[in-house]
């Protein structure tokens, strides 16, 4: 049980055995769903006969997923979550290789983002509205601690999540021809005017900093979103999250004719 606490708690571990843990009955029953490799799975035995438990676990047997049974103060010192889950699991880390991820439509690359909310949301996002692949870099979050995993909501398991160098992730996005966008606060072309028909790339920056100067110029052109209240910026979830379905909206626009905005008025 140490080494499913220090799996939780270590970046460095995670990595080193390519495995995470996963806590609770939603998010094992996910990676269950996606094919995940599994070690093993871990159950509180008071737990183990209601019904969702019960339905997972049986899923897990006809998967051959070796499953132990352990006592409840076991579990909730193990759990990386302030309210204890009833099932734990070890899995093989879902990560995609960069050169696996083919520019169609849209990636994010998330640069230096450090709040693991923010990143589970975006891959949430990125999941729902279909983006190819969201690849972090530089000195971003694990997206394999126990608070992102959370945040995804299972979609982890369903849009490939890439770590690479800035540098790896521009070599290969603009070897495929990708237009590659810095996404601003101020100063870039307003989001609804960006054209994302084509295969296109935008890179996020840090939540409080944002993009470096360097890194902006390195980007093809630059876009922002624009705001008509009195803050300074949106949170770095929000913002992919727009741009992620901007790029949908555009995309389903140009195959089923280009529909209103959801927000607009009658």
């Amino acid at each position: 049980m140490r080494r499913l606490r220090r799996l939780i708690q270590k970046r460095s571990l995670r990595w080193s055995e390519g495995v995470c843990v996963l806590e609770g009955p939603d998010l094992v029953e996910a990676a269950l769903r996606a094919g995940t490799e599994f070690e093993a799975i871990y159950v509180d035995t008071t737990s183990a006969t209601s019904p969702p438990v019960a339905a997972l676990l049986a899923n897990a047997e006809r998967a051959g997923i070796r499953v132990f049974g352990l006592n409840r103060e076991v579990l909730a010192q193990i759990a990386d979550a302030k309210t204890p889950q009833p099932v734990a699991a070890v899995v093989r880390l879902p990560l995609s290789e960069l050169s696996a991820v083919k520019v169609t439509s849209l990636v994010l690359v998330l640069h230096d983002l450090r709040d693991p909310g923010n990143v589970g949301t975006i891959i949430r996002s990125a999941d729902a509205a279909g983006v190819e692949a969201v690849v972090l870099t530089g000195q971003s979050v694990d997206p394999f601690n126990p608070k992102t995993l959370r945040a995804t909501a299972g979609s982890v398991f369903h849009v490939p999540v890439v770590v690479c160098s800035l540098d790896e992730a521009f070599a290969h996005f603009a070897g495929r021809g990708a237009r590659i966008l810095a996404s601003v606060v101020h100063g870039g072309a307003a989001l609804r005017d960006v054209d994302f028909s084509g295969p296109t790339v935008v890179v996020i920056g840090n939540e409080a900093e944002g993009l470096d100067v360097e890194v902006i110029e390195r980007c093809d052109a630059a876009l922002s979103i624009p705001m008509v209240g009195r803050g300074e910026s949106l949170n770095a979830g929000v913002a992919a999250s727009l741009v992620a379905f901007e790029a949908l909206w555009q995309r389903r626009g140009a195959d089923e004719g280009r529909p209103r905005p959801s927000l607009e008025g009658s």
